[in-house]
């Protein structure tokens, strides 16, 4: 692979080279240009990756703003598959975050899907996200492309840009994190949770299993797939419910990894700005 380049991208071209990138990750069909034009040139932001001439990633975000507050909405991040697992979907979130800031950003929000622990690990492991929202059903059924077949819950990334979570690189220290939830394997070597009769989270720390291939697991046995979603959709609203955040994925040898909560209040995402 040649040396990967970023650049920001404004024009119509580039906005076209983008749809064409977006319809061979997804399998859909890609945002029209006139929006994503009319989204970078009204405080949105889509920077690519390049290898040489050719566009092998890209992020796509758009200004967003609540709470009396303006933020960037990151809503896709997609990398061309013959060259995925390289690092560079890392590489566009830092020139993002450069970027954005430039422009003036303190926050990024975007989400993903819950029970794909590959995203989380490089969204709150890598790039020091957290996250304590939990969106059931977020853009309804799909029928078409790699979301096709369940309920497309997400979870939404806080980026606190600006925050010492994010510029010291923050992580949980001297928590032993508890985890009450067991494994198994299917009779097709598929992880399946057991969970606990009840659970009522009072620790400083839990540890959760999610699968770690789980777009193979919807293709064996959706069955399986639509089993986690549930409960792992019960299991982290609870947490949220009771004031954690994610912030950290453990990753094992195993056919599961670990997703970690902590209690949001002892996470430093203020700065003395705000």
């Amino acid at each position: 692979m040649n040396q990967i380049t970023m650049r920001v991208l404004k024009t119509v071209e580039e906005m076209q080279l983008v749809q064409q990138l977006e319809q061979t990750v997804w399998g859909m069909e890609a945002i029209p240009v006139h929006q994503t034009l009319t989204a970078v040139k009204n405080g949105g932001l889509i920077i690519g990756a390049f290898d040489e001439e050719k566009l092998v990633g890209f992020s796509y975000g758009f200004a967003g703003y609540q709470n009396n507050e303006a933020y960037l909405c990151s809503h896709m991040l997609g990398i061309h598959p013959d060259y995925q697992l390289q690092g560079i979907g890392k590489k566009l979130k830092e020139e993002q975050l450069v970027v954005a800031k430039e422009m003036g950003y303190k926050l990024i929000t975007w989400t993903f899907d819950p029970l794909e622990s590959r995203n989380a690990y490089l969204n709150v492991s890598k790039l020091y996200g957290i996250v304590d929202t939990y969106i059931e059903n977020c853009y309804g059924e799909m029928t078409g492309g790699i979301n096709a077949g369940l309920p497309t819950d997400r979870l939404q990334i806080e980026w606190w840009i600006t925050s010492d979570r994010v510029e010291k690189k923050w992580m949980p220290s001297n928590i032993i994190f508890d985890n009450p939830f067991q494994t198994a394997l299917t009779e097709q070597n598929l992880p399946i949770l057991e969970e606990p009769e009840s659970f009522d989270p009072t620790h400083k720390g839990y540890e959760v299993p999610v699968p770690q291939q789980f777009q193979v697991m919807k293709k064996i046995s959706p069955e399986t797939a639509l089993q986690w979603r549930l409960q792992i959709r019960k299991i982290i609203q609870t947490l949220f419910s009771k004031g954690y955040a994610l912030v950290a994925v453990r990753k094992t040898d195993e056919p599961v990894n670990y997703y970690q909560f902590v209690q949001r209040s002892t996470i430093p995402i203020q700065t003395e700005e705000n």
